[in-house]
């Protein structure tokens, strides 16, 4: 944490206060996913309460955060739940736990873009830590789950992100 900027720190020690009442999901996907997946893929009723979680953790009124719109819920859901993906969905957090929470992996040489929407919780000092950092945008809209709010800008920065690392562009054939 001494590498980290003031204003850093504070976010660091706000997200550890804010983890705890708030990482029962994370908790139980990381070791068993499966069981979950189990019961999510057999209820559509049961897949779209997980997902509400996800899409309507706070108030949008109180918190600031972009309501999400009912289609982009039922389409999210229906997808997941028609696919059966719940569980492979859920397995990123049964893999990172095995490679230990809380040890820092060695810093990946990938350039790694990060999309900060309102209601995530990354710290870019902390981010650079293991990743190479070589974009970082904070929205004052949106949420954890932007796509379905913010489609059009969270694409658009990918493209552009997209386009600094592609050394070849597309160019139409010659005739």
């Amino acid at each position: 944490m001494a590498a980290l900027s003031p204003a850093e720190r504070d976010r660091a020690t706000a997200n550890q206060k804010w983890w705890y009442p708030h990482s029962g999901y994370a908790t139980r996907i990381s070791t068993r996913p499966q069981t979950l997946a189990y019961a999510l893929n057999d209820s559509p009723a049961g897949q779209l309460a997980w997902n509400l979680e996800w899409f309507v953790d706070w108030d949008p009124t109180r918190s600031g955060r972009t309501p999400v719109d009912r289609d982009a819920i039922l389409t999210n859901v229906t997808i997941f739940w028609l696919t059966g993906t719940a569980g492979s969905a859920a397995r990123l957090y049964f893999e990172s736990a095995a490679q230990a929470w809380g040890v820092w992996p060695e810093r990946s040489p990938v350039p790694t873009a990060v999309a900060n929407f309102l209601g995530d919780r990354a710290v870019r000092g902390l981010a650079e830590l293991s990743n190479r950092v070589t974009r970082w945008s904070e929205y004052p809209v949106g949420s954890s789950t932007p796509c379905p709010i913010r489609c059009r800008a969270v694409m658009s920065r990918m493209w552009v992100f997209h386009n600094l690392l592609t050394p070849v562009r597309y160019r139409e054939p010659s005739s």
